[in-house]
């Protein structure tokens, strides 16, 4: 076969070349010009990042004709037969399939002899992590002193493998995983040279697919050009590489902030059936979720999100989540990657995660406020402040408590029973009628639980706990509560936009004790104290219309009789 795959065609012939890894490369430049090259050196970074093809530039460098110099003409014989692999004195080792002690022990008995073509042995070993325990040991020796002609290049993927004895003995440089812009500006130059027609988004979506490795990239690519007709498309590249369209991801996601189950499971299947893999769509699922939260944390960041566009629809889609919810979700999903790895049925625990992730990302509610909002509302609360403070300036008449209801307060009662209980804002009767009724158990009950209220309240609405958060429980029964409030203004909210969400959440904690009745609390102090009189009255008037009492004063006088209640 003539044709040969673009990463071994546009492999690195030069330093400059090998991209990304600048700090590396202009370290070994310095070294070769100034010949202070080391005998011993360790390789070590991601796959597909360079570490072999810097390797044998080196090699190709200490060897070629003009040296010293920072990097190889490539046009000698030394340079030209390294690059081939026809110059016996630069040796490759997979240490893979050769870990064993015999060649370990082969090389440390060939190390000495000079080379024969070039000025220098260079020994490149790759995967030198995969060597046995027994191959380090007798390497040992030979790469703390080898002779002067040789130079170890180790390479490898797991640098915490190789014992620390051998990795004190080398140069050690980390290479690191290639950047998205640097891959995309690979790539581009190489499509230019062939006259590739391409879209850009599909080499970002190929750089984000590579994970930093430029031979993953380049491999991909290749398998892009195969797979489209004249350009690389988008669509292509979706295809061979298994990701999901942003707008698979932005319809998923919105369909999660609704809460809207149907929706994002049928977009789970219809993904899935268009041959996606339930892991894959569980990892863009991740990396949306960090790009929200990017930029909610960030929002000027641009060039650091994985798989979204920053346009209008995903800022509209940011702002219906919160930092705490987007931490949460994140969760929810490293949790399922997890899970997804050894489970059979990988579709499940995607739709689990989805299920889950409902629970936690916010539902676009009617009576979430917008900062115009909040400014019309603050607005409404200082009108509504100077006029409590005008009010507060007037004498409060409180209609006086008497033990027989009249015909007003009668009929007050019974719109009051034929509401269901509902008290209204100033009804006397309603508060007498909680105070007739009321016991002591009820009321520590009421008290004791009143944080668990207040919390499910703020759950079902943030304002309604505002407007219910400087309120106390004084009285209670069975079935009413009655509210004390410090402020007129949030009573009257309370007592009409929000008494359906209160009066919801004392049925959840408390059952039959679903109905209240508000006051303010100077209302509470008198109407109090009055009922306290009338009570004391009702219980003279009892004691005094006694007959046997009547009839013992009668027998032995008033002074000899003392009257206990039982």
């Amino acid at each position: 076969m003539s044709y040969q795959a673009l990463y071994r065609v546009w492999r690195p012939q030069l330093l400059q070349d090998v991209v990304g890894q600048t700090h590396i490369t202009k370290t070994l430049q310095n070294a070769l010009i100034q010949e202070k090259m080391a005998h011993a050196y360790l390789f070590s970074g991601p796959r597909g990042t360079g570490k072999t093809s810097a390797a044998k530039i080196v090699a190709k460098a200490v060897n070629c004709e003009e040296a010293p110099t920072n990097e190889p003409c490539n046009i000698c014989k030394s340079c030209i037969g390294i690059t081939e692999g026809s110059i016996v004195d630069v040796i490759e080792i997979d240490a893979a399939s050769n870990n064993g002690v015999d060649e370990i022990r082969d090389i440390r008995d060939k190390v000495k002899y000079a080379p024969t073509e070039v000025a220098y042995k260079v020994y490149i070993i790759d995967e030198v992590h995969m060597l046995s325990t027994g191959a380090f040991n007798a390497l040992l020796k030979t790469l703390e002193e080898p002779p002067a002609h040789v130079i170890f290049i180790l390479a490898t993927t797991e640098p915490h493998k190789i014992p620390l004895t051998i990795l004190s003995r080398c140069q050690r440089f980390d290479f690191k995983p290639i950047s998205n812009e640097e891959l995309v500006s690979r790539m581009t130059l190489i499509l230019d040279k062939n006259n590739q027609l391409y879209e850009e988004d599909a080499l970002k979506l190929i750089a984000q697919a590579a994970d930093g490795g430029m031979r993953d990239a380049l491999s991909l690519l290749d398998q892009a050009i195969s797979f489209s007709e004249e350009k690389v498309a988008i669509n292509d590249v979706l295809t061979i590489t298994g990701a999901v369209s942003h707008e698979a991801l932005n319809t998923l996601v919105a369909a999660l902030a609704q809460k809207n189950a149907r929706l994002s499971l049928e977009t789970i299947d219809e993904t899935l059936k268009n041959g996606k893999d339930p892991k894959r769509l569980l990892e863009d699922m991740i990396l949306y979720f960090r790009d929200l939260l990017l930029y909610k944390a960030a929002p000027e960041v641009d060039g650091l999100f994985e798989r979204a566009k920053l346009n209008d629809s995903f800022k509209q889609l940011a702002d219906q989540f919160q930092l705490n919810d987007l931490q949460e979700s994140m969760q929810i999903l490293n949790e399922s990657q997890q899970e997804i790895k050894w489970a059979a049925k990988p579709k499940i625990v995607l739709e689990m995660a989805v299920v889950q992730l409902m629970a936690v990302t916010p539902k676009v509610q009617q009576e979430s406020v917008n900062n115009q909002q909040w400014d019309q509302l603050k607005l409404q609360i200082k009108q509504l402040e100077e006029k409590l403070a005008n009010l507060s300036q007037r004498p409060v008449q409180v209609q006086p408590v008497s033990n027989e209801p009249n015909e007003t307060q009668k009929t007050q009662r019974r719109r009051v029973s034929n509401q269901g209980g509902k008290g209204r804002v100033g009804s006397t009767a309603a508060m007498k009628d909680v105070l007739d009724q009321a016991d002591k158990n009820s009321l520590q009950e009421t008290t004791s639980k009143w944080g668990s209220v207040m919390e499910q309240v703020k759950a079902t609405s943030v304002p309604a706990h505002a407007w219910l958060n400087d309120c106390k429980p004084v009285a209670a029964s069975k079935t009413k509560v009655l509210l004390a409030f410090q402020n007129e203004m949030h009573r009257d909210m309370m007592d009409t936009k929000f008494r359906e969400v209160l009066s919801q959440v004392l049925q959840q904690v408390f059952g039959e004790r679903s109905e209240f009745v508000t006051l303010l609390n100077r209302q509470w102090e008198q109407l109090k104290e009055e009922y306290v009189k009338g009570q004391q009255n009702d219980q003279d008037q009892t004691e005094k219309s006694d007959p046997l009492i009547d009839e013992a004063v009668k027998l032995v006088g008033e002074d000899l009789i003392e009257i206990i209640d039982s």
